[in-house]
């Protein structure tokens, strides 16, 4: 939302990127509110307690055949080949409650734009299983392409939960198993590779992150030291790993670039497209690090190989301050379904930019 040497982390439960964002403010939308997916939430929610306990005596037949099927027809990778394909990039959302993921979703169906809804772990742990089968029967019932991927699970307790989770029928469509902050790329493979290998046998997808960011966001721990990708060591790292995704780092960084002078001057352009070229067809390419960039420099990395593209401030913000300010005034109900509709007009902006419209 980074450049570096040695690892020291910090656990935050802040160090949010402030409001001050560049890029065009447009109009407010006007357009209904009809939702075909929160229809079909109503429907499946009944279905959510059984699915938490499903019975660890299916058979292991049952159960690869069922993966392999999950695999073949992801929807984080189905939704980012397409992108890939069709030179374009997908918003890929942090969300921090259940409203915001109603505002990226209803946004993605009136604007006919796949998406994909990304939580941090600290909100997977504080709504555990229940809340993630919400999301997955909101996403996975949309009109649209949507996926759900949890980013940054960084330690054993987060990571587990997760995978845990996969194991007993409720799976993220990917999971981002992100050792980046090991103090050596074999220390990040070694600790990869056996959740990733359990992510594999639960038919959940991986994103992984060679390198290291600096900064840190809400929710997130505090990382220190850059290390930008080696490509002369990035397809050993993916191979060994097995990971689907790579989240690069190429001077990007989490948080505010306003003391480093901003994004312009970190984000090496020759390095990521080097990457991209390097695994195109083969592996997406995620872009971390996008709070406060100017305008131009998302049309630079989607046209350099990006497909996934990480988001959380610039939509996240204008809809916490709608919200606050709703509420001093408004019903409660009023005021988190304005709140959303800024969400659906952030997310509209990004569309535009990313150029997703109508792709879905």
């Amino acid at each position: 939302m980074s450049p570096g040497s040695t690892s020291k982390t910090t656990q935050s439960a802040g160090n949010v990127a402030g409001p001050n964002r560049a890029g065009p403010r447009r109009g407010p939308l006007h357009s209904s509110m009809g939702d075909e997916a929160i229809k079909q939430v109503k429907r499946q929610a009944f279905k959510t307690s059984s699915t938490i306990r499903l019975s660890s005596s299916t058979s292991l037949a049952a159960t690869k055949s069922a993966n392999a099927m999950s695999t073949k027809n992801n929807h984080t990778l189905d939704i980012l080949a397409k992108a890939e394909a069709g030179g374009y990039g997908v918003l890929s959302q942090v969300c921090y409650d259940w409203a915001e993921v109603v505002g990226v979703i209803r946004a993605a169906e009136r604007f006919k734009a796949p998406v994909i809804v990304q939580l941090f772990p600290v909100t997977l742990q504080y709504g555990g299983g229940p809340f993630l089968q919400l999301l997955l029967d909101m996403a996975h019932n949309a009109s649209v392409p949507v996926s759900v991927h949890l980013d940054h699970a960084t330690n054993d307790e987060q990571l587990e939960l997760a995978v845990g989770l996969a194991e007993k029928g409720i799976k993220f469509d990917s999971i981002m198993v992100d050792a980046s902050h090991a103090d050596t790329d074999e220390e990040n493979i070694n600790i990869a590779i056996p959740w990733i290998k359990r992510c594999n046998a639960a038919g959940v997808r991986t994103e992984v992150e060679l390198g290291r960011l600096e900064g840190g966001e809400a929710g997130l721990r505090q990382v220190e030291g850059t290390i930008l990708t080696d490509p002369a060591k990035a397809e050993e790292f993916l191979k060994r790993t097995g990971a689907d995704i790579l989240a690069p780092c190429v001077g990007n960084r989490h948080g505010s670039y306003v003391p480093f002078g901003g994004a312009d001057g970190q984000w090496d352009m020759q390095l990521l497209e080097t990457l991209s070229k390097q695994f195109k067809g083969r592996i997406p390419i995620c872009a971390h690090g996008t709070d406060e960039l100017p305008e131009h420099m998302w049309g630079q990395m989607i046209k350099a190989g990006v497909s996934k593209i990480n988001v959380n401030s610039w939509i996240r913000d204008p809809y916490i301050e709608n919200l606050c300010e709703g509420l001093k005034t408004k019903p409660m109900p009023e005021a988190i379904e304005d709140a959303t509709e800024v969400v659906i007009n952030e997310c509209e902006k990004l569309f535009k930019l990313f150029g997703c419209i109508g792709k879905a």
